[in-house]
């Protein structure tokens, strides 16, 4: 049943924190254009401002182009690219880049190595790897972040082509490769992983999605698509069950067998997942994106009585499928609340000639395809998608949608299949209840091969940035360049002792001002094989004075702090009360 508090449940015992924040900062904007999407018609609607992206990566420090097989790729395994994860490694505040990279088909074992990169400030960065003993040369593709030891330091976990890899941050500015004493090692192919606290004990436990079964020894011959020969699979390969490991508290990571809550899952193409409290019941779900197969959902059904409980709800959730029933190739997933009823929407990013799709939230853990009616259906059919994001770039009050992309397929034009094999960045600009293509300029306006992408204020000035890979290309820093103040960030932590969910993952949070409310989940996972920043953002009506942002930790607690703009604060847990700390 909902309280009368909307999402959020209001304990007796809950503490109550309130604090006042100064603004100082500022940050800025343009406003831009919208394409209209409507059912039944293909006609567009450019405006002529569109959002400024600058491509700053020349000078930034980050000088590198990432490996994934051969170009043009020949196999299935090359056309996946590598992710990005951001970690705050060194304890000062921001956050720096880690690149896994990638390897070739004649040598899966010796890439040309992963990346650490500084982040100095003002978009700058020092590559450190060397400094930091990180020596992983491993063909490797998602990664996640996540203190899996609860001793303050952010570690890396790996997915890889050959047996996962775990990093642990001693403290100092270097990492050790722990894998075998923590028991990740798993063979197989792994493409995207989350950390989130699923059995409720203050640590930090770890899904990995997995795809093929695949030999770079044995080689998949052609495919046809449209007429053409093409790289083959994923359908007609065998697939891979998804991993989960359970942290013992005592220094290992228990994968889950047969007979335990997530130990039988069935083989899927697994190339995402989001871990977040899906139905609003207070207990953090699963969600994993599969290629060309329906999508799971592992709803949470845990309880004092029977413990850690979880059942398969994709199909009855709507969450499967798109509207039509068809399994679609999900790689990019995002959650926000689209249709502001304060609960959580999910999109996902699919393959060309099909659409990109937006399950809404319909309460009480059901979802209903609504892509057409948001107008991101027929927009997206020439595009094949992979990370994406919600955020509010023109700090309008609402959350614009962002999406990179690339095809498979080297042989893609319009003329072949309705599809170039480079293409740009959609960004789709929230106009009410529908989303509106922004006229692609500038940065984001270029062809690429994208796969990856993070979202964060990496320059310190407000506003959401991002850092893109590209298939067999450069990593790209584009800087957002705004000229608008009214913004909001928020760090959460748990600093409570033995407790490595640091980042308060499966906590909500929402922030109010007179009729406007917007609603944040710390989300486990991240975009495709990347992973979420835990700096919650939010843009701000042109009206804003003052709010109330509300915290709904993991465990129930429920904290309210009153709060002003432009200002990135923490609230930190240290006990049965938080402190609340701005910048």
């Amino acid at each position: 049943m909902r309280s009368p508090f909307g999402c959020f449940g209001i304990g007796g015992d809950a503490p109550r924190v309130e604090s006042l924040l100064l603004a100082t900062s500022l940050v800025a904007v343009f406003q831009g254009c919208s394409e209209d999407d409507t059912v039944g018609s293909s006609s567009s609607q450019e405006s002529s401002k569109p959002f400024v992206f600058t491509d700053v990566t020349s000078g930034s420090g980050i000088e590198l182009e990432t490996v994934s097989g051969g170009t043009p790729s020949t196999q299935i395994i090359e056309v996946k690219g590598g992710g990005l994860a951001l970690i705050d490694f060194d304890g000062d505040g921001d956050r720096d880049l880690f690149v896994p990279n990638g390897a070739t088909l004649d040598a899966p074992e010796s890439g040309p190595g992963a990346k650490l990169f500084r982040n100095d400030g003002a978009l700058r960065f020092t590559d450190v790897t060397d400094a930091s003993g990180i020596s992983h040369s491993r063909w490797s593709f998602g990664t996640a972040v996540g203190d899996v030891d609860a001793d303050g330091h952010d570690d890396i976990f790996i997915a890889c082509y050959g047996p996962d890899v775990m990093l642990r941050n001693l403290g100092d500015g270097t990492f050790q490769d722990v894998s075998l004493e923590w028991g990740v090692g798993d063979p197989g192919w792994s493409t995207s992983a989350a950390f989130a606290d699923l059995d409720l004990d203050g640590d930090l436990d770890l899904f990995v999605t997995r795809y093929v079964d695949f030999d770079v020894d044995r080689p998949v011959p052609p495919a046809r698509f449209k007429g053409i020969e093409v790289v083959n699979g994923p359908r007609g390969l065998p697939s891979l069950s998804d991993l989960f490991y359970e942290n013992d508290g005592a220094g290992r990571l228990r994968l889950h067998r047969p007979g335990d809550p997530l130990g039988d899952l069935a083989p899927s193409y697994g190339l995402n997942v989001a871990i977040l409290d899906l139905n609003d019941d207070g207990l953090i779900d699963v969600l994993v994106g599969n290629d060309s197969e329906p999508n799971d959902l592992y709803l949470n059904r845990s309880n004092a009585e029977d413990g850690m409980v979880f059942k398969e709800s994709g199909l009855i959730s709507g969450l499967a499928h798109d509207l039509n029933g068809y399994d679609q190739a999900t790689m990019g997933m995002a959650v926000a609340d689209v249709d502001d009823d304060r609960l959580p929407d999910v999109f996902s990013s699919n393959f060309s000639s099909d659409s990109n799709t937006m399950h809404v939230s319909s309460g009480s853990g059901f979802f209903d395809d609504r892509t057409r009616q948001f107008g991101l259906a027929l927009v997206s059919r020439p595009f094949l998608g992979w990370a994406s994001g919600f955020f509010d770039f023109d700090h309008d009050g609402d959350e614009d949608l962002l999406v990179v992309n690339g095809h498979v397929y080297p042989q893609a034009t319009r003329a072949t299949m309705d599809s170039e094999y480079e293409q740009a960045i959609l960004l789709m600009e929230r106009d009410g209840d529908r989303f509106r293509r922004i006229e692609p300029d500038g940065a984001i306006g270029e062809p690429h091969r994208d796969r990856s992408a993070v979202f964060d204020d990496l320059d310190g000035d407000g506003d959401i940035d991002l850092v893109v890979t590209e298939l067999n290309g450069p990593v790209r820093v584009l800087r957002n360049d705004l000229n608008r103040t009214g913004w909001l960030q928020l760090r959460l932590e748990d600093a409570r002792d033995g407790f490595g969910n640091r980042h308060g993952v499966g906590a909500t949070v929402r922030l109010e001002s007179g009729d406007w409310v917007a609603t944040r989940w710390v989300s486990g996972g991240g975009p495709f094989q990347s992973n979420w920043s835990p700096v919650l953002h939010f843009g701000l009506p042109q009206d804003f004075k003052r709010g109330t942002l509300t915290v709904r930790w993991q465990d129930g607690a429920v904290e309210r702090h009153e709060v002003l703009p432009d200002r990135l604060f923490t609230v930190r847990r240290t006990g049965s009360e938080s402190v609340t700390e701005s910048d």
